[in-house]
């Protein structure tokens, strides 16, 4: 993996001692199958009582990273940005190549056939990365929310769940986000607003919050944050929960997956869904078979 050194410098023993560990976080997820992005990285310093939660702490951090980086001491691959990624057109040198590479890409719907169907949306855009590989494996859409959904795209979705519904299938939305007074509002939000939009067939979805709850706090102690005073929904949550709030991005990436698997697998009659895995990957050969015969001619 790439590492460059474009600007030489020399560390303090604080700083060399910072990047060390972060190669050791780093090394870690990627062993998992997973990569970092850098507030992932700094709640596993303070996960670790390696660094205080603080504002500060999180910008020094970064610093100290961009340093690291540019000094060639480490990956430039192993800090993800999963908000800003170039976009473009896609090229092959041959119709061939195409074919062959779309092979792989040919995807039957495993949930066409099943009793039920499911969707998992996450608060943020930022951890779409860490979720794609297991909805993708599931077959399973996942959706940004990017905070409170917005009104457009919360009428576009009751619309394609409510197809399913009409299609006899019962709907499950997985959510997924913060433990904070806006965080947790959010459910009730898409809860109250899916329910307004697909009016008679309101009961027949169901939305459930898989992440970040207050037992899961309990269980894997995230890095705590204050409660943000200024939300307008703070005075109720502080009444319940504390001062304290949680991001959803402390948890590590394994246990956001395994939450998904868990509560997704649950929905599927794996006898059909062997049925639909084997008529995929026969319809991936034939398109292997075509681009091999387009190579020969």
């Amino acid at each position: 993996m790439p590492r460059v050194c474009y600007v030489p410098k020399e560390f303090c023993a604080k700083h060399q001692a910072i990047i060390d560990q972060a190669e050791a976080i780093i090394r870690e997820y990627a062993r998992q199958g997973f990569d970092l992005t850098l507030r992932q990285l700094y709640y596993q310093f303070v996960a670790r009582d390696l660094l205080p939660n603080t504002l500060r702490s999180y910008k020094n951090l970064g610093n100290v990273i961009s340093a690291a980086r540019l000094a060639g001491e480490i990956d430039w691959l192993a800090i993800t940005d999963r908000t800003r990624f170039l976009r473009g057109n896609n090229h092959w040198n041959t119709p061939a190549e195409l074919v062959e590479e779309q092979a792989e890409r040919f995807n039957i719907d495993h949930w066409e056939d099943q009793a039920a169907r499911a969707e998992v949306w996450i608060e943020k855009d930022a951890l779409v990365g860490v979720i794609a590989g297991a909805c993708e494996s599931l077959d399973v859409d996942y959706f940004s929310c990017r905070g409170y959904v917005s009104q457009s795209e919360m009428w576009r979705a009751a619309a394609r769940l409510g197809r399913y519904i009409v299609d006899g299938q019962a709907v499950h939305i997985f959510h997924l986000g913060d433990h904070d007074p806006s965080g947790l509002d959010m459910t009730r939000d898409i809860c109250d607003r899916l329910a307004l939009f697909l009016g008679p067939h309101a009961g027949q979805i169901d939305v459930q919050r898989i992440a970040l709850n207050r037992d899961q706090v309990d269980e894997y102690e995230p890095p705590p944050n204050p409660a943000k005073v200024t939300d307008s929904r703070a005075g109720a949550y502080i009444d319940q929960h504390g001062r304290e709030s949680w991001e959803l991005d402390a948890l590590e990436p394994a246990v956001l997956v395994a939450l998904i698997e868990t509560h997704v697998g649950r929905l599927r009659d794996m006898g059909l869904w062997t049925a639909r895995a084997a008529a995929q990957e026969e319809g991936r050969q034939q398109l292997r078979d075509v681009a091999e015969e387009m190579t020969g001619a």
